[in-house]
């Protein structure tokens, strides 16, 4: 049985365990929590040598810079659009006006941080013990320290081969294991349905329905709107890429965990016809600084919260909105519970009160499939933006610089008989 079937099955098995075993779906989370850990184990493993062995190959450090800074310049882009539109699609439709937000247990809210700390987001990128990095789930950090070990790789050329076939070799091995790992994937998707009916149950969906709609219809207008266009300017098969990541956005939406599909989703999008160190380099980039799905999320809870506290929602109050937003949500790179620290931030930036965000908690799990799911597919986009833009390049400028694996290919080629 295809695994989006069996998917959908632990979907509804497990909404039917929440909804009248309200006791035994809570204790089933520990299924989801034991597939996100065998998941995330694997992360690093595969993304590490992913990212070294791309760069490595590449022709020229002046390529991974250039790559970086298409990546970083689609994000930023992308993301300025996308909370332009949530923020005009929710001053629109007026949410908000007449919420419950004083009745809100700011309570809900203990032990989150009520900021995002550059300072610490720095160190991250730049940590000073590797291992450390690693044990911590410190993906930033790893990209750093990966494209400096690839870098120097490529600096000292043929001495780098044992390492770079003993890369090649750990990369093969994670990636069978991510294979074993997805096939149980609906006893994770059967767990979390049933926790999330279980506890948070369904109380405060009729005074919050019209929040969770301008959000789904925004993520809808991304997906079959906004997706596409940027598809169309770069001759990219749309729908066939999400005919091939599909089933990884339904196990991250579930799941609401976009790094259960991380290792995974690199595979697909080799498949599907990227090059691997384009792939390898922007996908988990794109997990620290490209969230499509979150930022809009984000900017049309503040809307929300500022027409139910009756604050300004002028152009000028709504574009300061959208420019803490832009600034904020880059720093969202390794902090737990990341889209509601940001709002939080935000929110305290442009003067409304915490404990209103408390409301939110109540349909964030309903929100966070979707804004997950998103994510997923624009990370995606974005690598077959990058591959597609180096892909022109090199064709107008003519083939690329041989890889250090196509010189012994070329030379097997020339003398069959040794």
């Amino acid at each position: 049985m295809p695994i989006g079937i069996q998917s959908l099955i632990a979907v509804g098995l497990g909404a039917l365990i929440g909804t009248f075993a309200p006791s035994a779906g809570e204790q089933m989370k520990i299924l989801g929590d034991v597939f996100v850990n065998l998941v995330q184990v694997v992360v690093l493993p595969l993304v590490f040598p992913l990212i070294v062995l791309g760069v490595a190959r590449m022709e020229s450090v002046k390529k991974v810079g250039r790559i970086a800074g298409k990546a970083i310049l689609y994000f930023e882009l992308v993301t300025t659009v996308i909370l332009l539109i949530a923020v005009g699609l929710a001053k629109l439709t007026g949410i908000g006006k007449g919420a419950p937000v004083h009745g809100a247990d700011g309570k809900d809210l203990d032990g989150l941080s009520h900021g995002v700390d550059f300072h610490a987001l720095l160190l991250n990128a730049v940590p000073k013990n590797i291992f450390a990095a690693f044990g911590e789930g410190n993906l930033l950090g790893v990209i750093v320290f990966a494209v400096l070990v690839g870098v120097a790789m490529a600096a000292i050329g043929e001495k780098s081969a044992p390492l770079a076939n003993l890369l090649d070799s750990v990369a093969a091995v994670m990636f069978k294991v991510v294979g074993y790992v997805i096939r149980v994937a609906p006893l994770g998707v059967l767990g979390f349905i049933s926790y999330d009916v279980a506890y948070y149950g369904f109380g405060n969906l009729r005074s919050l329905l019209g929040f969770i709609a301008v959000v789904y219809a925004g993520l809808a207008i991304v997906l079959g709107v906004l997706f596409p266009l940027i598809a169309a300017i770069f001759r990219i098969r749309y729908v066939e890429l999400l005919r091939s990541i599909g089933g990884l956005a339904g196990i991250a939406f579930v799941t609401r965990s976009s790094e259960s599909v991380l290792a995974p989703l690199m595979g697909k999008l080799e498949d599907f016809g990227l090059s691997r160190s384009t792939t390898s380099f922007v996908v988990p980039l794109g997990y620290s600084f490209n969230t499509d799905g979150s930022v809009l999320y984000q900017a049309a809870a503040l809307v929300f919260l500022a027409n139910a506290y009756g604050a300004d929602t002028s152009l000028p109050a709504l574009l300061l909105m959208v420019g803490v937003l832009v600034i904020l949500s880059k720093g969202m790179a390794g902090v737990a519970s990341a889209s509601i620290v940001v709002l939080i931030a935000a929110g305290n930036s442009i003067g409304l009160p915490a404990e209103g965000i408390a409301l939110l908690l109540g349909v964030d799990f309903i929100v966070d499939m979707a804004r997950t799911g998103v994510n997923v597919v624009g990370n995606s986009l974005a690598a077959a933006v990058v591959d597609s833009s180096e892909k022109r390049r090199e064709a107008r400028l003519g083939s690329p610089a041989a890889t250090p694996a196509e010189p012994q290919l070329a030379a097997l080629e020339e003398e069959p008989a040794r």
